[in-house]
């Protein structure tokens, strides 16, 4: 019997731990979603709460076609898209992350114009090697430095970068849970995980001048 099975095994039984264990592992995740369909945190919290609902009255239709974490997420992007429908503000999920054709990855002004005498479009202001604490990337003040660019992302971003970089999502669960294509999650992954790295460097002052802008 597999993991999965044996949690819908528990939760059909009314096992109340099983399904606190659930809520405490996933709750974070759908709330960071659940935000890019509505317009406030109170709504998408509302929205959650719906999916939890949902989860306990479904659990007996459940066929295990998917995962059930894909399927919790599937009753959250149903339920955040109605709940969008009707405060008139809902948009397709995969829109959500700006003008992907658009979007620059990186800021055009890093970079020397393509008419530039000697090094056109190549690097102006470039990245550079940065220390890490000991203790590693993830710890004390860097930690709070991608937290916080992570929450600032556009919301398809930031639901795509949470689920695959922080949740450890492979890319074809979250194409699934978000009815994404997996052309589409790439370039949001991309773009997301770009402007979290201009984050890192601007905290560790991780850019410098290339070659002077005369030469």
């Amino acid at each position: 019997m597999t993991s999965d099975q044996h949690l819908i095994r528990s939760l059909k039984a009314g096992d109340e731990g099983a399904f606190a264990s659930l809520v405490d592992e996933y709750s974070s995740s759908l709330l960071g979603v659940a935000m890019g369909y509505v317009g406030s945190r109170a709504v998408a919290e509302e929205v959650v709460q719906e999916t939890w609902l949902g989860v306990i009255n479904g659990l007996d239709r459940f066929e295990g076609r998917s995962s059930l974490k894909t399927w919790i997420f599937k009753i959250l992007t149903n339920t955040a898209s109605t709940r969008g429908q009707r405060e008139r503000r809902i948009v397709p999920f995969s829109s959500l992350g700006g003008d992907q054709e658009a979007e620059e990855a990186v800021d055009p002004d890093r970079f020397f114009p393509p008419d530039h005498s000697h090094y056109p479009n190549h690097w102006s202001l470039g990245p550079t090697a940065w220390e890490t604490p000991e203790d590693g990337l993830l710890s004390g003040e860097t930690r709070d430095v991608i937290l916080k660019a992570i929450a600032e992302l556009p919301p398809s971003q930031r639901a795509v970068v949470t689920l695959r970089d922080v949740e450890g999502w492979p890319p074809e669960e979250v194409c699934d849970a978000l009815a994404l294509s997996e052309g589409n999650q790439r370039v949001l992954l991309h773009r997301g995980r770009s402007k979290i790295r201009l984050a890192l460097e601007g905290y560790f002052g991780a850019v410098e001048e290339t070659v002077p802008a005369g030469v």
